[in-house]
């Protein structure tokens, strides 16, 4: 009986031991295992954030895994792989080689994805992944591409042309001393529009990234805004338009001056050339929350709400045979866009058929002057048979 409890209880001891011994060793191995998510978890992460569709099919061409990406990208639709998808899937099971596939949407609906292509790869044992890209941003800049240069060869062989015809009439009528004056003053305004419409190509060029911007200097807003307005007394003055200009201001930014004088002379120009005559054009400036407005408003024809975001396109015009008499080239509001840009602003627009249009440079104002701008002379800057000054610009913001 004694032997048996002695037994007994060295059964119990070794068994706690051992108990006690294996439960440390657990412990030491859970101590050692990291903390966090798992591979698999991870790549699943991986899967669901990707910026591209994600698809992983079986051997059946039933759906495995798939990203939300996949179906803003069409690759699922209604819990169903694309047809187009699966298909190609099948063929990669059968050669083991990637392929690409089209998977762009085979009707427009609004607003989504227009370029996507798959990429189909094996996986092995009957499984593929089909990647989809969205190519839809270099679609749109490849139609711009070819809609620039059909434009850029129309603009450059009208001008061209009139100027080899008109060449034709001054030698046939070289003997009659009126023909070939009016002949020759046409072949003038063929080539001056010739030489606008290049000048302002190498400048929508330079503006776009192809040369690098020249330094900036500090630029005072009233020096901007009175070159502008002479190099538009001429035009204007032809065209029967008052330009009137609000007080000087003193205000300052950081630019290039050649560049904003460019840029504020095509509003200008753009507003007198679509104002009926004798009606009034104004400039205004102001600064308002570190930003120096410089507002443009004529009462001309406005333009429809539809046109408002294309008028900033290259070569895109709203009236297109006002712009044919007026000679304009179709460059000057893309210019004014890009320049804005390139100086950390933007170019704003209002405007109501019918009514007129208020285009406003919005610029960073230059961080050293002060909110009234210091001295300035309170004669206002005009152009022909002005008034006063102007407020034109009103609440159109």
């Amino acid at each position: 009986m004694t032997a048996a409890l002695a037994l007994a209880v060295g059964c119990l001891l070794v068994g706690g031991i051992a108990g006690s011994l294996v439960s440390r060793a657990r412990r030491r191995r859970d101590d050692r295992r990291p903390t966090g998510p798992t591979v698999a978890e991870l790549l699943l992460r991986l899967v669901r954030s990707s910026h591209n569709g994600v698809l992983v099919l079986n051997r059946f061409g039933d759906m495995v895994l798939h990203n939300d990406r996949s179906e803003v990208l069409g690759l699922v639709r209604d819990n169903r792989a694309d047809p187009r998808a699966r298909k190609a899937a099948e063929q990669v099971i059968e050669t083991d080689e990637p392929l690409e596939v089209d998977l762009s949407p085979l009707e427009a609906r609004g607003r989504q994805p227009e370029a996507v292509v798959g990429h189909v790869r094996p996986l092995g044992d009957g499984f593929t992944v089909v990647e989809a890209v969205d190519h839809s941003e270099a679609a749109r800049l490849e139609m711009v591409r070819r809609d620039f240069v059909a434009n850029v060869s129309h603009e450059l062989k009208t001008p061209v042309g009139a100027i080899a015809l008109l060449a034709e009439a001054v030698l046939d009528a070289a003997e009659d001393t009126e023909e070939v004056r009016r002949f020759g003053g046409k072949i003038l305004h063929e080539s001056t529009r010739l030489g606008r419409l290049v000048t302002e190509l190498i400048a929508l060029s330079r503006l776009q990234g192809a040369e690098r911007l020249p330094d900036l200097n500090v630029v005072e807003v009233d020096a901007v805004v009175r070159e502008a307005l002479g190099r538009t007394s001429m035009s204007a003055e032809s065209a029967d338009i008052d330009v009137t200009a609000d007080a000087p201001s003193g205000l300052l930014i950081e630019g290039d001056r050649t560049l904003l004088v460019t840029a504020l002379s095509n509003l200008l120009e753009n507003a007198v050339a679509y104002s009926p005559p004798g009606s009034p054009v104004s400039v205004s400036r102001r600064q308002v929350d570190g930003m120096v407005e410089i507002a443009v408003t004529d009462r001309g024809i406005g333009i429809a709400e539809e046109d408002q975001q294309r008028v900033f396109e290259r070569f895109y015009r709203a009236d297109k045979a006002r712009s044919r008499a007026t000679g304009g080239t179709g460059l000057g509001l893309a210019i004014v866009k890009h320049v804005a840009a390139n100086h950390g602003g933007e170019v704003k627009l209002w405007s109501m058929p019918g009514t007129g249009s208020t285009f406003t440079l919005r610029l960073p104002a230059y961080q050293g002057a002060s909110s009234n701008g210091g001295a300035a002379d309170k004669n206002p800057e005009r152009l022909p048979r002005l008034v006063g000054t102007s407020q034109e610009q009103g609440g159109k913001q």
